[in-house]
């Protein structure tokens, strides 16, 4: 017994104590009851019990102390510690017992533990009646894991964790902390006996970056105003519904005058506002989850359970969510399962071996990005995983996750040349784990949270992204459609004189259209690096880059499929997306831009009070042609149904060549009205256009029974929807 107690504090001292509480605390030796104390910096210690102070004996000069009765104190005893002449009251951490249930330990090895957050990471507890934080983390190859932060000098000696044995869990409830308070955590490495200073994966808020430190716990103050809209949300047909999405960046749409970042409340104040304004459904936001570059967007997250501190508190964030329901705007979060960053200080190798990640570089690191690769197949990060998708969703109630570069993670070739990539158990280069993660964070969000969507950011030909996973699909609810996207794009980068060879570039989509639930994109993506912006990738004069820009934007909202536009495409943004800077809305005050942006406001305004233009963007009865074969000419005119048979006819001319006598086929003997033309003098077009009634003639045309001569005004789109 004396051996054994030697050898533990010989390794307390060592800092390489596994299993501190078998020394430190309160226990009964023979007929003693004896606490042990270890506090470094201490110069005397006192047990206040019963009214009395009793005094602890210094056993070693390192800074072990020990108090031994005959009677045992009473519990939560407080202790008296004196650091020169100056004095703290505490009570010992290591009287408490162990929080953390063994039903919540089997989940997280199972893989099954949905939200793991209010298992591991730091939480304001009390225990005993003693208030305190109670931190645990998730360290299986660790040899000994501190609690470190400004509460006790960052010393890993002080407070050593207590192990939940082959859980690989970590935990240690410290009395008397403050809230917001800085700490990591200390790992000494198994093998070899490394020290690694790293901060907490579960961790729900970080200091303001470059600081990397996590903050210990803060309970939610915010109440949710947004009753009304979850019960809608739960029943809302969203495959039937508009969905018109606004993507920010919520670090460059607007900037104070001095740079310093809007904050959730002050986006609150003026985003929702323009939103809402704008007739936009929903906004999405680019990854707000703690990260430590600026220039990652947000695409490099070392925090999976904590909101950015650039723009304020989690409670900031919850309001500015709360505003935008109240506001009837849906919030998506954009969410990044699909790698990590090599830092040293967060997730990379974080006990000292691979223990989010693949050991072998072959399944575990991004070669384009840098980064390493989560393994999937583990169960413990795939409670992790799940977890941070269910704490987005209900923690801050947002209405769905776009989940970042979905083709890296099905492929184990991706991006890898024959040789550097592993095949899975049946020779082939699927990533079944990813495949079976993907398919779990569906069925969770669905099930848990009714009516929040997910969307896939998926580049290839995977089949059934957005089928139901009981029909053997991943179980998105849409998917991106990149090869619509990239080919709309490459069709209007050509001149107009060109456009007819490029024709199918625009009719090729309706032979997949219906294959997905489809959302079609103009992202970030398409207006970084060098690409420019939307308004710069268009050809010709300036004139007629803002008609081609105000014509793309008539084909997208008019196109089967729910739409999303990157923040800044509404007003014709002129220099490429820089997210240092917010956008040009100077330009605002040139009437080009205002037409753009006026043309936004009423497309976004009629998708909504249309039923046409959305109720069967995912069934091929919403759409049909009524020419896709006028290439010579570079025109196309198409019609779109509601559910209830209404429709409207639109008819777009992808050169800047009047057509002023263009007969068009049309389905019934009705007049029709022109409802919106991109070249309205209120857009800044030309003002050609059909005034009034249009007539429909009993003159087959198209193969439709009747038809009508039109006007299209150049680089022009127009909608006509039937009247009686």
């Amino acid at each position: 017994m004396v051996e054994l107690l030697k050898n533990q504090i010989e390794s307390l001292l060592q800092a390489s104590l596994h299993d501190p509480f078998s020394l430190l605390g309160l226990h009964q030796e023979a007929e003693a009851w004896v606490i042990r104390i270890y506090k470094p910096y201490a110069t005397d210690i006192e047990l206040l019990n019963n009214g009395l102070l009793e005094y602890f004996e210094c056993v070693h000069s390192d800074g072990l102390f020990e108090w031994r009765g005959k009677i045992e104190p009473a519990r939560p005893y407080r202790l008296r510690v004196h650091y020169g002449s100056a004095i703290h009251e505490i009570h010992d951490p290591y009287q408490f017992p162990p929080h953390i249930s063994a039903q919540d330990l089997y989940l997280f090895g199972e893989g099954t533990q949905l939200q793991s957050y209010r298992m591991l990471g730091s939480h304001a507890i009390s225990i005993e009646g003693i208030k305190g934080i109670r931190f645990s983390v998730w360290a299986p190859n660790a040899g000994r894991v501190s609690v470190i932060g400004e509460f006790n000098n960052w010393d890993g000696r002080v407070h050593p964790m207590r192990s939940h044995g082959s859980s690989g869990v970590w935990e240690l409830f410290i009395p008397e902390i403050n809230h917001n308070s800085l700490y990591r955590y200390e790992i000494r490495t198994r093998v070899g006996g490394h020290i690694l200073i790293k901060t907490d994966p579960y961790a729900q808020g970080f200091e303001l970056r470059p600081g990397t430190a996590s903050l210990a716990a803060t309970p939610s103050q915010h109440h949710w105003q947004d009753q009304e809209w979850l019960k809608q949300r739960s029943r809302w047909d969203w495959q039937h519904g508009a969905i018109n999405i606004y993507e920010v960046h919520a670090g460059s749409w607007k900037r104070h005058p001095d740079g310093r970042f809007y904050t959730y409340t002050e986006l609150a104040v003026d985003l929702v506002p323009y939103v809402q304004g704008m007739g936009y459904t929903h906004i999405e936001l680019m990854p707000i989850s703690e990260h430590p570059l600026d220039e990652s967007w947000g695409y490099q997250a070392t925090g999976y359970f904590a909101p950015t501190s650039r723009f304020g508190s989690p409670d900031e964030l919850r309001h500015f969510v709360d505003c935008c329901h109240q506001a009837g705007i849906g919030v998506i979060l954009d969410w990044v399962p699909a790698h990590f960053p090599q830092d040293s200080w967060a997730l990379a190798r974080f006990d000292g071996t691979a223990l989010y990640e693949h050991a072998d570089p072959r399944m575990g690191f991004h070669q384009d990005w840098g980064t390493h690769i989560f393994n999937y197949g583990r169960n413990e990060v795939k409670s992790f995983l799940l977890s941070s998708a269910h704490f987005w969703l209900s923690e801050f109630h947002f209405d769905g996750l776009r989940v970042d570069a979905v083709a890296s993670m099905l492929y184990l070739d991706y991006s890898r040349k024959a040789g550097e990539w592993i095949p899975n158990r049946y020779g082939g280069r699927e990533n079944l784990d990813a495949v079976d993660f993907l398919r779990e964070m569906n069925i969770m969000a669905h099930e848990k949270f009714p009516g929040a969507l997910t969307f896939a950011e998926e580049s290839t030909a995977w089949p059934g992204v957005s089928h139901p996973t009981y029909l053997g699909g991943l179980g998105f609810s849409i998917k991106w459609n990149m090869g619509w996207m990239n080919d709309t794009l490459k069709y209007f980068l050509n001149d107009p004189v060109y456009r007819r060879y490029h024709h199918h570039q625009l009719t090729f989509a309706q032979i997949y259209a219906y294959s997905e639930n489809f959302v079609l994109p103009f992202s970030h993506d398409e207006v970084v690096h060098g690409k420019g912006s939307l308004l710069s990738k268009m050809p010709g004069d300036a004139w007629q880059k803002f008609a081609n820009l105000r014509l793309l934007l008539i084909y997208q909202m008019t196109s089967p499929g729910k739409k999303l536009n990157f923040m800044g495409n509404e007003i014709a943004q002129g220099r490429e997306w820089q997210s240092k800077w917010e956008l040009e809305w100077w330009q605002l005050g040139e009437e080009t831009h205002r037409g753009m942006q006026n043309l936004s406001h009423d497309i976004n305004k009629l998708y909504r009070d249309v039923p046409a233009l959305y109720e069967l963007d995912f069934q091929a009865e919403g759409f049909s042609w009524i020419d896709c074969n006028d290439a010579e000419k570079s025109v196309l005119s198409y019609q779109r149904v509601a559910r209830d048979g209404s429709a409207v006819i639109i008819a777009l001319n992808l050169t800047p060549v009047p057509r002023k006598h263009y007969r068009i086929g049309l389905p019934q003997a009705l007049s029709y009205r022109e409802i919106l033309n991109s070249d309205s003098q209120y857009y800044t077009g030309s003002n050609l256009g059909n005034a009034g009634l249009i007539n429909a003639e009993p003159i087959p045309w198209m193969g439709l029974p009747f038809s009508a001569e039109i006007i299209l005004p150049p680089l022009a789109g127009i909608i006509l929807r039937p009247e009686p």
